[in-house]
């Protein structure tokens, strides 16, 4: 079986929900991982809107890349612009997928309400949601 790792900044949000999605939907496709430039530290509002629609990421944990043999994954997802401006040179049987999304989490810092905040979070899963539905099409 194939093996993909998301890799964010700081492993806490978005690599978080596209891991969740993966193990979800293509479990019978692929084995997941998610790892971070940096550890951040599980995001709470990502465990919400995930648990929101049925899918626990609550027992995840922030990792580092560093945890990893890199030689284990046939793809690796870089879900934010920094993680793929400082992604690490992978060997060249791995192949680097980019598809950035919005950080949520800088978004919601500009809102008054815990209900606004959560609007980026939502919209955010929604996108990743659909984007990792439609993964099996682009690696295939």
């Amino acid at each position: 079986m194939k093996s993909i790792l998301f890799l964010c900044t700081g492993n806490s949000c978005r690599s978080q929900m596209a891991h969740g999605f993966a193990n979800s939907l293509l479990s019978e496709h692929l084995v997941s991982y998610s790892a971070g430039i940096e550890s951040h530290g599980l995001n709470q509002s990502a465990v919400k809107v995930m648990d929101e629609i049925g899918i626990d990421i609550s027992h995840h944990y922030s990792q580092t890349l560093t945890e990893f043999d890199i030689e284990q994954f046939d793809y690796v997802v870089a879900v934010c612009e920094h993680a793929a401006s400082n992604c690490p040179t992978f060997p060249a049987k791995i192949d680097v997928i980019i598809h950035q999304f919005d950080d949520p989490s800088k978004l919601a810092k500009n809102e008054v309400t815990t209900e606004g905040a959560l609007y980026h979070y939502r919209r955010v899963r929604d996108e990743i949601k659909i984007w990792v539905g439609a993964l099996p099409a682009q690696i295939n």
